[in-house]
């Protein structure tokens, strides 16, 4: 079996919701190297520079679509907390900070 590459690797991690290309917060931070925790963190501190078409919070039920739809993110189940989602823009802008 071949070895995925990395930017096959991202490509599955990219979902499509509110008509939008985004990826989860919890994938953003594993690119980055990063806990989610911190990179939310690193988010708050800095909201200003996310406007809504760079991130937004995911709904309850976008929350439970993701989940029953994406094998990788069955563990975000049982988080009490709601995932953000990021477009292409707001990725660039969390690498930044």
């Amino acid at each position: 079996m071949k070895a995925l590459m990395p930017g096959e690797m991202i490509e599955k991690k990219i979902l499509f919701i509110r008509g939008e290309k985004v990826m989860l917060d919890m994938d953003l931070a594993v690119l980055y190297g990063v806990t989610t925790k911190r990179l939310n963190e690193q988010v708050k501190r800095n909201r200003a520079r996310f406007p809504e078409d760079f991130m937004f919070q995911l709904t309850e039920s976008e929350k439970a679509e993701v989940v029953a739809n994406c094998d990788h993110l069955k563990k975000l189940k049982f988080s009490p907390n709601l995932p953000y989602a990021f477009t292409e823009h707001g990725a660039i802008m969390a690498a930044t900070i």
